[in-house]
Formats: structure tokens, C-alpha cells, sequence
């Protein structure tokens, strides 16, 4: 499965690694930003708002763990910590100062490229639960609490995997989803299944939403490219 492209920073002062990085992360299609002490790291991360952090411990100017806790006031960005520390009590510090993973060196870079997937992946659909917990777009609402749907003040029944579907969308109305990001967005880790089986989703979602499919006021189709929602 494709993942969704990202922006990632790495903060890293060793130059070897970070081409490591930039290499394995590059072919994962993120958009990879560096930055070689922890006052610059912390001040990329403002600016840029990037993704995923992926951390060294060890840092000129200001170290991990004090650009991890600042992170962590400041946004909810997730934190890959890397560091060539391997005792318990420093990596539990890092994840108590809420680090989302944590990998040591020497590391392989396959190993530290699956675990920034799995990281977005985990990241992408908990922002589906985050935020206001009642939603709406024209006379369409949804309440993430009872997840429930409404149109037009009428309830509608939908599926858990059509209720996120359009949790995702109503939460981004005029954002162009590829079926790859839906996947992530949506499907469960293990997910199997093909881009039909999103346009199957897509299909009924739309039919529940809708008098006439046909002529589709909500769930658009981008051709070549995915699916949109909103008005026009």
C-alpha cells in the first residue's frame, strides 16, 4: 500500500545519517526538510509545520529531549526519537516527555522508514476522532460522539467505514482525497483490498447522502486523481 506523502523534519547533526534519511524517506514520496542543531530544529518545526519530527537525542545548541518537550508544548506533532543511547531510563524519558517512537543507532533506515509509516498511518486516523465532536457542511451533520449522521434534519444510516469517510471529508470540504490517502485516512493497518473497494464505499456513501447519484451534490469525483467534497 502506497503511503500518503508527507512533509518530515529531521534533526540531526551526523551528515551521513541524514542522507541516509533523506534517501529512504525521499522514496516514501516525503518532502524531507533538515535541520543540524536543536535551535534550528525548533524553529523549522515552527515555520514549516511539518508532519513528523524524526529527533536526535544528542544535538548541538540545544538537545532532543529539550526540543521534544518544547514540541510537545507548543503542538501535537508526532516525534520520532533517534539516538545512539540504548539504556531503558533515557528512552523512557523521551516517550514521557511524549515521543512516538523510538529507534536506536546504528538503525537501519528500512527499519526507521517503516516505523514513520506506521506513525502517519496511526496519526492520520486518529485526527479523525480530534476536533470538534459535532460537524457539519450544508445539511449535512455529524455528531463524532454518537456517530451519527444527518441530511437535511433526516438521519441517515451508514456503515463505521463510511461514517469515517465522511468524518474525513466533512473535516476538509474542497480538499482533493486520493484513494491512497483514503485508504490511510480510513482502512485499518492490515487493509487488503483494492482502489475498487474505496470507490464501492465512495458509491454507497454517496447513494446514502443523495436523492440522485447521478448527479452527485456532495462526494465529487476528481478524475485521475480522487474524490472532493463540497457543493460544486
Amino acid at each position: 500500500m502506497t503511503i500518503v506523502a508527507s512533509k518530515v523534519l529531521i534533526v540531526e547533526d551526523d551528515p551521513n545519517a541524514v542522507e541516509l534519511l533523506r534517501l529512504y524517506l525521499g522514496r516514501d514520496g516525503h518532502k524531507v526538510l533538515v535541520a543540524s542543531d536543536g535551535l534550528e530544529g525548533l524553529r523549522l518545526a515552527r515555520e514549516a509545520h511539518p508532519d513528523l519530527v524524526v529527533l536526535d537525542l544528542m544535538l548541538p545548541k540545544l538537545d532532543g529531549m529539550e526540543v521534544c518537550r518544547v514540541l510537545r508544548e507548543e503542538s501535537d506533532v508526532p516525534i520520532v526519537m533517534l539516538t545512539a543511547r540504548v539504556d531503558e531510563e533515557a528512552r523512557l524519558k523521551g516517550l514521557d516527555l511524549g515521543a512516538d517512537d523510538y529507534v536506536t543507532k546504528p538503525f537501519s533506515p528500512r527499519e526507521l522508514a517503516a516505523r514513520v509509516r506506521a506513525v502517519l498511518r496511526r496519526t492520520a486516523r486518529n485526527a479523525l476522532n480530534r476536533g470538534p465532536a459535532k460537524l457539519s457542511y450544508g445539511d449535512v451533520k455529524v455528531d463524532l460522539q454518537r456517530r451519527s449522521a444527518h441530511v437535511a434534519g433526516e438521519k441517515v444510516t451508514l456503515t463505521p467505514t463510511e461514517f469515517r469517510i465522511l468524518s474525513m471529508f466533512i473535516r476538509d470540504p474542497s480538499m482533493v482525497f486520493t484513494r491512497d490517502q483514503i485508504i490511510e485516512r480510513v482502512f485499518d493497518l492490515d487493509f487488503d483490498g483494492f482502489d475498487r473497494t474505496v470507490d464501492t464505499h465512495i458509491s454507497n456513501l454517496r447513494r446514502r447522502l443523495q436523492v440522485d447519484p447521478g448527479k452527485p451534490r456532495y462526494i465529487h469525483t476528481i478524475y485521475g486523481v480522487g474524490y472532493r467534497f463540497g457543493d460544486e
